[in-house]
């Protein structure tokens, strides 16, 4: 049977929606902050062995999935078996519903700063700004108060361009997008670095992102923040990269893509450390505060350090909350089409809905479920779902994605059958330029499970012995677990249906 399914134009097309889909808000807010706190210049020894230990595997894992399955998650996790398929479901409920629906109130808040920036309109004290008169924070998550229409409908806006990419579908509209967007945010990204290291007193800063304490080495949770880091930064676990692989022709560069996509990622957050440092260092020197007291992560670095920071700016500072906001913009826009298209490309597969009626529902869905994240509540909510859905959602779900992929599955290359991790990498070494060895199979079946059910059974130790965020139990578990149960379930309901066709033959395929 003909192989009808959408192709990448290029394959540097491929390669800048992949970088694109790993790049986002986490690399500028949170990197930072995980460097600072866990040894500075020493925290690249853990990072960069993440990065190539769990990074870069679990990458080249999920492109050889998508790319020998020819198909979605679900349609991966079929191939292996049926009762697998809920699996292939939940991550990219996970992604669309936990993940994308508050990261786009997130880029809504983007958009409104953006706005703000022409009149830098967070005046002296943005702290109070952002929590009082932007999001109008209530005492608590039961308490959503009305919702900030000014959050609304720049939500609308985001999803209206979320909606308008993915519908032109993979050639004419993410692949185009990302050319756009990656050498956007490359030139916005420089210009950034530049004024940031050019600052007053930007060197402080810059010393504390890159002068090793060597002592935090023995610490577990150092190595711990690093394998975090690598695995949410790189977007692995959410069906994404399995999804944008099944576009690629029969004939592609696996492992030179994988490397590539997870060492751009990684010298992106690397590289951008030094404008968000050099500008901490010189609002630091600035007010004469201690390091601890200017680098944060998370929403206070992006909407209140950073904001106070430009308004003390000795030159031009409209123009770099200007850039600022619009790399975030760029940045989180390229990573959200890449979770639509995840999901999108699981309900085509399955039920052949057309394109445009399956993006037109995700995102009309997006948009209603993004409204309670627009309310009072909303940053409790979105604070409460983030930890839920990301440690006890995607990190277990990773773990079953590394045994299924790792020991069940059974395929045939060049007529030499294999199972699990050993019969994909026979898939990579036919089809890329460059070999990768049996430590490979290994890294996937024991070594990255072993990490991540460590961090799994650590933060379950952890949230029974000191909660989290100061929330109660109630909070926690209506909104945290509550999430998590919705998605499972969904993900059952759909796994349950009918396909429209069975055309998806399994892993027995000939190679071309």
């Amino acid at each position: 049977m003909a192989d009808t399914r959408e192709r990448w134009k290029s394959r540097t097309g491929f390669l800048l929606a992949a970088i694109g889909s790993a790049i986002g808000l986490g690399n500028i807010w949170r990197f930072n902050y995980v460097c600072y706190k866990n040894g500075g210049g020493a925290f690249l020894i853990p990072y960069l062995t993440a990065l190539v230990v769990a990074g870069i595997s679990l990458l080249l894992l999920e492109y050889a999935v998508g790319h020998r399955a020819r198909g979605s998650a679900p349609v991966a996790y079929k191939q292996v078996g049926k009762r697998w398929e809920w699996v292939g479901w939940m991550t990219i409920n996970i992604a669309m519903f936990g993940i994308l629906v508050y990261y786009a109130v997130v880029l809504a808040w983007c958009a409104n700063f953006l706005t703000y920036s022409y009149s830098l309109k967070w005046g002296a004290d943005p702290d109070t700004f952002f929590m009082s008169k932007f999001l109008n924070i209530t005492k608590g998550p039961w308490q959503l108060g009305s919702i900030q229409w000014h959050i609304a409908v720049a939500l609308a806006v985001v999803w209206a361009l979320n909606w308008f990419i993915t519908f032109k579908g993979v050639q004419r509209g993410i692949e185009i997008a990302c050319k756009v967007f990656m050498p956007l945010l490359l030139v916005l990204t420089i210009i950034l670095v530049i004024r940031g290291v050019t600052l007053p007193g930007a060197m402080t800063g810059i010393k504390w992102y890159l002068t090793p304490d060597f002592s935090k080495l023995g610490q577990l949770q150092v190595w711990q923040d690093a394998f975090s880091q690598i695995f949410f930064s790189i977007g692995v676990g959410f069906g994404i990269m399995i999804a944008y692989a099944s576009y690629l022709p029969r004939r592609a560069n696996l492992t030179g893509n994988a490397v590539i996509t997870a060492l751009t990622n990684s010298g992106f957050s690397l590289f951008m450390a030094f404008a968000v440092f050099g500008t901490l260092g010189y609002m630091a020197t600035a007010t004469g505060k201690a390091a601890s007291e200017v680098v944060t992560s998370g929403p206070t670095l992006a909407f209140v350090v950073f904001p106070k920071a430009i308004s003390m700016m000795p030159f031009a500072p409209h123009l770099f909350a200007v850039l600022f906001f619009t790399c975030l913009l760029v940045a989180g826009l390229s990573s959200s089409i890449s979770i639509i298209e995840g999901f999108g490309s699981g309900l085509m597969d399955k039920f052949g809905i057309s394109r445009g009626k399956v993006v037109t529902l995700l995102c009309g869905v997006g948009f209603l479920g993004g409204l309670i994240y627009c309310t009072g509540a909303g940053l409790y909510w979105l604070d409460i779902v983030d930890h839920f859905v990301m440690n006890y959602g995607a990190v277990p779900l990773a773990i079953v994605e590394c045994i299924v992929f790792g020991w069940l599955i059974r395929g045939t290359v060049k007529k030499e059958s294999a199972r699990g991790a050993q019969f994909l990498r026979m898939h990579i070494n036919h089809v890329s330029d460059r070999k990768i060895g049996s430590w490979w199979v290994w890294a996937v079946r024991i070594v990255i499970p072993a990490i991540l059910f460590s961090f799994t059974i650590l933060g379950v130790i952890d949230i029974f012995r000191e909660g989290y965020g100061g929330y109660t139990g109630g909070q926690l578990a209506g909104i945290g677990l509550g999430s998590v149960a919705l998605f499972f379930v969904l993900a059952l309901v759909l796994a349950f249906r009918p396909w429209h066709r069975e055309e998806h033959a399994g892993w027995e395929d000939e190679e071309e």
